[in-house]
């Protein structure tokens, strides 16, 4: 048996009258005994290989141990599975093996779960503390959370906050994966089955133009034939809500001329204001007090309303925190109203 508060490892002997430990040094301990109970370390090292596209040595990294360490931990991990989970070319990890993609799942799950009752614990106690993570696209992290962080850190201060920025696909799987607690997106959540999405708020999009731009002369409102005589700057595919302004221009018969497009509202914001052509941007990211040289045309008529959703995973044990987070985001999802979600799902 390994024993974790010693350097060197300890094998433990019981038969029917004789009960002792012994200290053995490693290379005759591993020749005289096979040892074959897996370990966390081992499943992290098979986790992390993959996060880190096979490269060993950001492996070793992440992990805070050595390169060879996580070698021994896989192969160790393989002995005991009797499986080839890497697809190797002498040392160097090319890709999971059938097996090995078979297998992954259910090592995530394991770690999740251990993550989960590490965290019960410290809430049985009564501890407020911990980290937290929220994956978010950049206009939720940018224009929707900053005030929510703000009082969250006022009300959990040893709670530590991750927010990560990506896609909404990205957001997706920092979900799935376990990289984070909880998601904000616009788009892409509600299509993944495996995670639990509630509504938070809907939103529109804005026109928005230099000073003096001809469209802020019409007498009548705005509409997509007269958007579409200009270029347009506005968010790519995937993002924000443009697959509501590409269907829109579609239904219409019309052909946008998009000339850029980009993640960031304050991208588009800024080609603007250099009059390079018209921008579509959500309606939280314009604001004409920060944004002196830009004025704003609200298109809510011109393009269907978006829906923002929050995200968790099927099943997923929340600390307390997190569901003082969520309702500090949506004062309407209690913790029973979400609770009641993931039963539900």
């Amino acid at each position: 048996m390994w024993w974790p508060w010693s350097n060197q490892p300890r094998f433990r002997w019981q038969s029917s009258d004789l009960l002792f430990t012994t200290r053995l040094p490693k290379p005759l301990l591993a020749q005289a005994f096979c040892r074959d109970t897996m370990n966390f370390q081992q499943l992290r090292s098979v986790r992390e290989a993959e996060r880190c596209g096979f490269n060993l040595t950001e492996v070793a990294a992440a992990l805070h141990t050595s390169q060879p360490g996580v070698s021994r931990q896989v192969r160790e991990l393989e002995e005991e599975l009797g499986i080839e989970l890497f697809v190797r070319s002498g040392k160097r990890l090319l890709g999971l093996t059938s097996a090995g993609e078979t297998v992954m799942p259910i090592i995530q799950r394991m770690l999740m779960d251990a993550e989960s009752l590490r965290r019960a614990g410290q809430e049985l106690q009564g501890r407020e503390e911990g980290r937290l993570s929220i994956a978010a696209t950049h206009s939720q992290a940018r224009y929707a959370l900053p005030h929510v962080v703000k009082d969250f850190k006022a009300r959990y201060p040893r709670v530590t906050l991750h927010l990560h920025q990506g896609s909404p696909k990205q957001v997706a799987e920092m979900l799935l994966s376990g990289d984070a607690d909880i998601g904000v997106a616009t788009e892409a959540l509600a299509t993944y089955e495996q995670l639990v999405t509630l509504p938070c708020y809907r939103w529109s999009h804005s026109i928005v133009v230099p000073p003096g731009h001809p469209l802020l002369s019409l007498t009548q409102t705005v509409t997509l034939q007269d958007l579409a005589v200009y270029p347009i700057i506005t968010y790519e595919l995937g993002y924000t809500g443009r697959s509501h302004i590409d269907e829109a221009f579609a239904r219409a018969g019309l052909q946008p001329d998009i000339v850029l497009t980009a993640m960031d509202a304050d991208v588009i914001k800024t080609y603007v204001e250099l009059e390079m052509g018209v921008g579509i941007v959500a309606s939280i990211a314009m604001d004409e007090e920060r944004n002196p040289h830009l004025c704003s045309i609200d298109a809510g008529h011109l393009f269907q309303v978006n829906l923002t959703r929050l995200g968790i995973r099927h099943n997923q044990w929340l600390p307390g925190f997190a569901y003082g987070f969520i309702q500090m985001f949506v004062p309407t999802l209690t913790r029973e109203t979400v609770m009641e979600a993931q039963e539900a799902h």
